[in-house]
Protein backbone atom coordinates (compact mmCIF):
# COMPACT_ATOMS: atom_id res chain seq x y z
CA UNK A 1 0.00 0.00 0.00
CA UNK A 2 1.48 3.33 -1.13
CA UNK A 3 0.52 6.70 0.36
CA UNK A 4 1.86 9.78 -1.43
CA UNK A 5 0.05 12.68 0.25
CA UNK A 6 3.17 13.76 2.21
CA UNK A 7 5.72 13.04 -0.52
CA UNK A 8 8.46 15.58 -1.21
CA UNK A 9 10.26 15.71 -4.57
CA UNK A 10 13.90 16.18 -3.59
CA UNK A 11 15.27 16.06 -7.12
CA UNK A 12 14.12 15.70 -10.73
CA UNK A 13 15.98 15.31 -14.02
CA UNK A 14 14.29 15.14 -17.44
CA UNK A 15 15.88 13.88 -20.66
CA UNK A 16 14.38 12.88 -23.99
CA UNK A 17 15.02 9.31 -25.11
CA UNK A 18 14.31 8.84 -28.80
CA UNK A 19 13.27 5.67 -30.59
CA UNK A 20 16.48 3.89 -31.54
CA UNK A 21 14.72 1.87 -34.24
CA UNK A 22 13.80 5.14 -35.98
CA UNK A 23 17.27 6.65 -35.57
CA UNK A 24 16.16 9.27 -33.04
CA UNK A 25 18.87 10.48 -30.62
CA UNK A 26 18.95 11.06 -26.86
CA UNK A 27 18.75 14.68 -25.74
CA UNK A 28 20.20 15.28 -22.29
CA UNK A 29 19.36 18.09 -19.88
CA UNK A 30 22.41 19.85 -18.49
CA UNK A 31 21.14 19.87 -14.91
CA UNK A 32 18.30 18.92 -12.59
CA UNK A 33 15.06 20.92 -12.42
CA UNK A 34 14.50 23.29 -9.49
CA UNK A 35 10.95 22.88 -8.18
CA UNK A 36 11.36 24.75 -4.89
CA UNK A 37 9.60 27.89 -6.15
CA UNK A 38 6.92 26.12 -8.16
CA UNK A 39 4.58 24.38 -5.73
CA UNK A 40 1.78 23.96 -8.29
CA UNK A 41 3.97 22.07 -10.79
CA UNK A 42 5.37 19.92 -7.99
CA UNK A 43 1.84 18.97 -6.91
CA UNK A 44 0.86 18.08 -10.49
CA UNK A 45 3.99 15.96 -10.89
CA UNK A 46 3.19 13.97 -7.75
CA UNK A 47 -0.26 13.23 -9.17
CA UNK A 48 1.29 12.20 -12.49
CA UNK A 49 3.97 10.01 -10.94
CA UNK A 50 1.96 8.22 -8.24
CA UNK A 51 -1.69 7.91 -9.30
CA UNK A 52 -1.06 5.18 -11.88
CA UNK A 53 0.12 2.67 -9.27
CA UNK A 54 -2.69 0.49 -7.96
CA UNK A 55 -2.52 -2.44 -5.56
CA UNK A 56 -0.96 -4.82 -8.09
CA UNK A 57 1.82 -6.21 -5.91
CA UNK A 58 5.54 -5.55 -5.60
CA UNK A 59 8.47 -6.46 -7.81
CA UNK A 60 12.11 -6.89 -6.89
CA UNK A 61 15.52 -6.89 -8.56
CA UNK A 62 16.90 -10.41 -8.78
CA UNK A 63 20.41 -11.36 -9.77
CA UNK A 64 21.32 -7.81 -8.78
CA UNK A 65 24.98 -8.33 -9.59
CA UNK A 66 24.46 -8.70 -13.33
CA UNK A 67 22.43 -7.56 -16.35
CA UNK A 68 19.71 -4.90 -16.36
CA UNK A 69 18.78 -5.69 -12.76
CA UNK A 70 22.37 -5.07 -11.70
CA UNK A 71 22.67 -1.72 -13.43
CA UNK A 72 19.38 -0.23 -12.20
CA UNK A 73 19.76 -1.77 -8.73
CA UNK A 74 23.29 -0.46 -8.27
CA UNK A 75 22.38 3.01 -9.49
CA UNK A 76 19.51 3.07 -6.98
CA UNK A 77 21.93 2.09 -4.21
CA UNK A 78 24.27 4.90 -5.27
CA UNK A 79 21.54 7.56 -5.29
CA UNK A 80 20.09 6.47 -1.94
CA UNK A 81 23.61 6.68 -0.47
CA UNK A 82 24.44 10.06 -2.06
CA UNK A 83 21.64 12.27 -3.44
CA UNK A 84 24.13 14.37 -5.43
CA UNK A 85 24.56 11.40 -7.78
CA UNK A 86 21.00 11.72 -9.10
CA UNK A 87 21.97 13.54 -12.31
CA UNK A 88 24.77 11.12 -13.26
CA UNK A 89 22.47 8.18 -12.51
CA UNK A 90 19.76 9.69 -14.73
CA UNK A 91 22.19 9.92 -17.67
CA UNK A 92 23.25 6.29 -17.29
CA UNK A 93 19.63 5.17 -17.01
CA UNK A 94 18.67 7.13 -20.14
CA UNK A 95 21.54 5.54 -22.06
CA UNK A 96 20.52 2.11 -20.78
CA UNK A 97 16.90 2.68 -21.85
CA UNK A 98 18.00 3.85 -25.31
CA UNK A 99 20.01 0.65 -25.81
CA UNK A 100 16.80 -1.36 -25.27
CA UNK A 101 14.48 0.78 -27.42
CA UNK A 102 14.94 -1.23 -30.61
CA UNK A 103 11.39 -2.53 -31.05
CA UNK A 104 9.51 -0.56 -33.76
CA UNK A 105 6.53 -0.11 -31.41
CA UNK A 106 8.68 1.55 -28.73
CA UNK A 107 8.22 5.28 -29.18
CA UNK A 108 10.47 8.11 -28.09
CA UNK A 109 9.49 10.34 -25.20
CA UNK A 110 10.41 12.33 -22.12
CA UNK A 111 12.35 10.37 -19.51
CA UNK A 112 12.09 11.41 -15.86
CA UNK A 113 14.27 10.34 -12.94
CA UNK A 114 13.05 11.65 -9.59
CA UNK A 115 14.14 11.32 -5.98
CA UNK A 116 11.38 11.34 -3.38
CA UNK A 117 11.28 11.43 0.39
CA UNK A 118 8.53 10.59 2.88
CA UNK A 119 6.78 8.00 0.70
CA UNK A 120 4.63 5.80 2.95
CA UNK A 121 5.03 2.13 1.97
CA UNK A 122 2.95 -0.27 4.05
CA UNK A 123 2.76 2.44 6.72
CA UNK A 124 6.49 3.22 6.85
CA UNK A 125 8.00 6.43 5.44
CA UNK A 126 10.97 5.84 3.11
CA UNK A 127 12.93 7.51 0.31
CA UNK A 128 12.19 6.38 -3.23
CA UNK A 129 13.68 6.64 -6.72
CA UNK A 130 11.19 7.10 -9.54
CA UNK A 131 11.84 6.29 -13.20
CA UNK A 132 9.14 7.35 -15.66
CA UNK A 133 8.60 7.78 -19.39
CA UNK A 134 5.91 9.68 -21.30
CA UNK A 135 5.35 8.66 -24.92
CA UNK A 136 1.91 10.04 -25.78
CA UNK A 137 0.61 13.58 -26.00
CA UNK A 138 -2.99 14.73 -25.65
CA UNK A 139 -4.54 17.75 -27.35
CA UNK A 140 -6.06 20.43 -25.13
CA UNK A 141 -8.26 23.43 -25.83
CA UNK A 142 -7.16 26.68 -24.25
CA UNK A 143 -9.59 29.54 -23.68
CA UNK A 144 -8.00 32.96 -23.32
CA UNK A 145 -9.12 36.57 -23.22
CA UNK A 146 -7.98 38.99 -25.92
CA UNK A 147 -9.30 42.48 -25.33
CA UNK A 148 -12.97 41.98 -24.50
CA UNK A 149 -13.39 38.73 -26.43
CA UNK A 150 -12.69 35.11 -25.56
CA UNK A 151 -10.74 33.07 -28.08
CA UNK A 152 -9.76 29.43 -28.42
CA UNK A 153 -6.41 27.84 -29.05
CA UNK A 154 -5.08 24.29 -29.15
CA UNK A 155 -2.02 22.91 -27.42
CA UNK A 156 -0.39 19.52 -26.98
CA UNK A 157 0.65 18.34 -23.56
CA UNK A 158 0.99 15.46 -21.13
CA UNK A 159 -2.15 14.20 -19.43
CA UNK A 160 -1.24 13.91 -15.74
CA UNK A 161 -3.88 11.16 -15.35
CA UNK A 162 -2.20 8.90 -17.92
CA UNK A 163 1.31 7.79 -16.99
CA UNK A 164 2.69 5.71 -19.86
CA UNK A 165 5.53 3.87 -18.13
CA UNK A 166 6.76 4.04 -14.58
CA UNK A 167 8.77 2.40 -11.84
CA UNK A 168 9.27 3.42 -8.21
CA UNK A 169 12.07 1.85 -6.18
CA UNK A 170 11.54 2.12 -2.43
CA UNK A 171 14.57 2.32 -0.17
CA UNK A 172 13.62 -0.67 1.93
CA UNK A 173 14.82 -4.28 1.97
CA UNK A 174 17.79 -3.42 -0.26
CA UNK A 175 19.47 -6.69 0.70
CA UNK A 176 16.55 -8.53 -0.93
CA UNK A 177 16.50 -6.45 -4.12
CA UNK A 178 14.30 -3.56 -2.84
CA UNK A 179 10.53 -3.25 -2.97
CA UNK A 180 9.53 -1.95 -6.41
CA UNK A 181 6.28 -1.08 -8.18
CA UNK A 182 6.06 -0.99 -11.97
CA UNK A 183 3.52 -0.04 -14.61
CA UNK A 184 3.40 -0.07 -18.43
CA UNK A 185 0.14 1.34 -19.76
CA UNK A 186 1.25 1.55 -23.39
CA UNK A 187 2.76 -1.68 -24.61
CA UNK A 188 1.29 -5.15 -24.24
CA UNK A 189 2.64 -8.55 -25.22
CA UNK A 190 6.21 -9.11 -26.35
CA UNK A 191 7.02 -5.45 -26.95
CA UNK A 192 6.14 -4.67 -23.31
CA UNK A 193 8.86 -6.99 -22.00
CA UNK A 194 11.57 -4.43 -22.69
CA UNK A 195 10.42 -2.10 -19.85
CA UNK A 196 10.04 -4.73 -17.10
CA UNK A 197 12.60 -7.32 -18.23
CA UNK A 198 15.18 -5.74 -20.55
CA UNK A 199 15.39 -2.25 -19.07
CA UNK A 200 14.54 -2.73 -15.39
CA UNK A 201 15.25 -6.43 -14.85
CA UNK A 202 12.37 -7.03 -12.45
CA UNK A 203 10.59 -10.13 -11.21
CA UNK A 204 7.46 -10.37 -9.03
CA UNK A 205 8.26 -10.37 -5.34
CA UNK A 206 7.28 -13.69 -3.76
CA UNK A 207 5.11 -12.43 -0.92
CA UNK A 208 1.52 -12.86 0.28
CA UNK A 209 0.16 -10.85 -2.67
CA UNK A 210 2.15 -12.98 -5.13
CA UNK A 211 0.94 -16.31 -3.72
CA UNK A 212 -2.67 -15.17 -3.32
CA UNK A 213 -3.00 -13.78 -6.83
CA UNK A 214 -1.35 -16.77 -8.48
CA UNK A 215 -3.46 -19.31 -6.58
CA UNK A 216 -6.64 -17.50 -7.57
CA UNK A 217 -5.34 -17.43 -11.14
CA UNK A 218 -4.84 -21.20 -10.86
CA UNK A 219 -8.47 -21.68 -9.76
CA UNK A 220 -9.77 -19.53 -12.59
CA UNK A 221 -7.71 -21.35 -15.22
CA UNK A 222 -8.59 -24.77 -13.81
CA UNK A 223 -12.27 -24.05 -14.49
CA UNK A 224 -11.52 -22.64 -17.93
CA UNK A 225 -9.27 -25.49 -19.09
CA UNK A 226 -10.31 -28.59 -17.12
CA UNK A 227 -13.45 -28.18 -15.01
CA UNK A 228 -15.53 -27.19 -18.01
CA UNK A 229 -18.30 -28.21 -20.39
CA UNK A 230 -15.96 -30.27 -22.55
CA UNK A 231 -15.48 -32.53 -19.52
CA UNK A 232 -19.21 -32.71 -18.82
CA UNK A 233 -19.16 -30.16 -15.98
CA UNK A 234 -22.39 -28.09 -16.04
CA UNK A 235 -22.04 -24.31 -16.01
CA UNK A 236 -23.63 -23.90 -12.55
CA UNK A 237 -21.01 -26.33 -11.15
CA UNK A 238 -18.24 -24.23 -12.69
CA UNK A 239 -19.67 -21.03 -11.23
CA UNK A 240 -20.13 -22.70 -7.85
CA UNK A 241 -16.48 -23.77 -7.80
CA UNK A 242 -15.36 -20.21 -8.56
CA UNK A 243 -17.70 -18.78 -5.91
CA UNK A 244 -16.45 -21.20 -3.26
CA UNK A 245 -12.84 -20.40 -4.20
CA UNK A 246 -13.19 -16.62 -3.90
CA UNK A 247 -15.29 -16.96 -0.72
CA UNK A 248 -12.55 -19.12 0.83
CA UNK A 249 -9.91 -16.47 0.18
CA UNK A 250 -12.28 -13.70 1.25
CA UNK A 251 -13.02 -15.22 4.64
CA UNK A 252 -9.70 -16.83 5.58
CA UNK A 253 -6.59 -15.08 6.86
CA UNK A 254 -4.26 -17.94 5.99
CA UNK A 255 -4.33 -20.36 3.09
CA UNK A 256 -3.81 -24.07 3.77
CA UNK A 257 -4.03 -26.58 0.96
CA UNK A 258 -5.76 -29.23 3.08
CA UNK A 259 -8.50 -26.77 4.11
CA UNK A 260 -8.98 -25.68 0.51
CA UNK A 261 -9.36 -29.24 -0.73
CA UNK A 262 -11.86 -30.07 2.02
CA UNK A 263 -13.97 -26.88 1.89
CA UNK A 264 -13.79 -25.91 -1.79
CA UNK A 265 -12.88 -28.87 -4.01
CA UNK A 266 -14.58 -31.51 -1.85
CA UNK A 267 -14.77 -34.46 -4.28
CA UNK A 268 -11.73 -36.82 -4.45
CA UNK A 269 -11.82 -37.11 -8.27
CA UNK A 270 -11.93 -33.31 -8.65
CA UNK A 271 -9.12 -32.94 -6.12
CA UNK A 272 -6.97 -35.29 -8.15
CA UNK A 273 -7.68 -33.39 -11.37
CA UNK A 274 -7.02 -30.06 -9.63
CA UNK A 275 -3.65 -31.16 -8.23
CA UNK A 276 -2.60 -32.57 -11.62
CA UNK A 277 -3.45 -29.24 -13.21
CA UNK A 278 -1.66 -27.37 -10.43
CA UNK A 279 1.58 -29.27 -11.15
CA UNK A 280 1.21 -28.45 -14.85
CA UNK A 281 0.48 -24.79 -14.03
CA UNK A 282 3.59 -24.46 -11.84
CA UNK A 283 5.82 -26.13 -14.43
CA UNK A 284 4.60 -24.19 -17.46
CA UNK A 285 4.67 -20.80 -15.75
CA UNK A 286 7.65 -21.34 -13.51
CA UNK A 287 5.58 -20.15 -10.55
CA UNK A 288 5.85 -21.77 -7.11
CA UNK A 289 2.52 -22.26 -5.33
CA UNK A 290 2.99 -22.84 -1.62
CA UNK A 291 0.70 -25.12 0.38
CA UNK A 292 0.45 -22.49 3.12
CA UNK A 293 0.68 -18.69 3.03
CA UNK A 294 -0.90 -15.52 4.41
CA UNK A 295 -3.77 -14.28 2.25
CA UNK A 296 -3.40 -10.72 0.88
CA UNK A 297 -6.86 -9.12 0.86
CA UNK A 298 -5.72 -6.53 -1.70
CA UNK A 299 -4.99 -9.38 -4.12
CA UNK A 300 -8.39 -10.96 -3.44
CA UNK A 301 -10.11 -7.64 -4.14
CA UNK A 302 -8.09 -7.19 -7.33
CA UNK A 303 -8.91 -10.68 -8.64
CA UNK A 304 -12.61 -10.73 -7.72
CA UNK A 305 -13.64 -8.90 -10.86
CA UNK A 306 -12.26 -11.74 -12.98
CA UNK A 307 -14.37 -14.40 -11.24
CA UNK A 308 -17.51 -14.46 -13.33
CA UNK A 309 -20.67 -15.74 -11.66
CA UNK A 310 -23.12 -15.25 -14.52
CA UNK A 311 -25.15 -17.79 -16.47
CA UNK A 312 -25.61 -16.23 -19.92
CA UNK A 313 -28.66 -17.74 -21.61
CA UNK A 314 -28.83 -16.83 -25.29
CA UNK A 315 -29.11 -13.05 -25.55
CA UNK A 316 -32.17 -12.78 -23.36
CA UNK A 317 -31.18 -13.62 -19.79
CA UNK A 318 -28.25 -13.20 -17.41
CA UNK A 319 -28.59 -15.16 -14.17
CA UNK A 320 -26.22 -14.11 -11.39
CA UNK A 321 -25.27 -17.02 -9.13
CA UNK A 322 -23.69 -16.24 -5.74
CA UNK A 323 -24.22 -19.58 -4.01
CA UNK A 324 -26.83 -22.26 -3.22
CA UNK A 325 -25.90 -24.56 -6.10
CA UNK A 326 -28.56 -27.05 -4.92
CA UNK A 327 -31.25 -24.45 -5.68
CA UNK A 328 -30.57 -24.64 -9.44
CA UNK A 329 -31.77 -27.41 -11.71
CA UNK A 330 -31.23 -27.80 -15.44
CA UNK A 331 -33.55 -29.66 -17.76
CA UNK A 332 -34.82 -30.02 -21.33
CA UNK A 333 -38.38 -29.35 -22.52
CA UNK A 334 -39.21 -31.87 -25.28
CA UNK A 335 -42.33 -30.01 -26.37
CA UNK A 336 -40.51 -26.72 -26.91
CA UNK A 337 -37.17 -28.21 -27.85
CA UNK A 338 -35.42 -25.88 -25.43
CA UNK A 339 -33.16 -26.14 -22.39
CA UNK A 340 -34.31 -24.58 -19.13
CA UNK A 341 -33.09 -23.79 -15.61
CA UNK A 342 -35.35 -24.13 -12.58
CA UNK A 343 -34.50 -21.79 -9.66
CA UNK A 344 -35.69 -22.32 -6.07
CA UNK A 345 -35.78 -19.45 -3.55
CA UNK A 346 -37.29 -18.54 -0.19
CA UNK A 347 -38.13 -14.86 -0.61
CA UNK A 348 -38.44 -12.45 -3.52
CA UNK A 349 -36.58 -9.26 -2.61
Amino acid sequence: MIESSQVVIDGLVIHHVGSRSEGQPIRFSKSAINLQDNVEVGSLLKTYFFNAFKNEGYYTFTGAEEGAAGLVYNLAVEVFSDKTKLYNASVRLAEHLYEHSNHPKIRGGEFYVALFSNVAVDGIGVDALGIFKSENKDSFLKVYLRGQDFELGAEEGINIRKLDKGCIIFNTEAEHGFKVVMVDNVNKGNEAAFWKDDFLGLQPREDAFFYTRNYLDLCKNFVREVYNGENQVPKPEQIDFLNRSIDFFDKKGTFRQDDFEREVIRLPEVTEAFNDYRNQFETERGIPLNDSFDIAKTAVKSEKKYFKSVLKLDKNFHVYVHGKRDFIEKGYDDNRGLNYYKLYFENEL
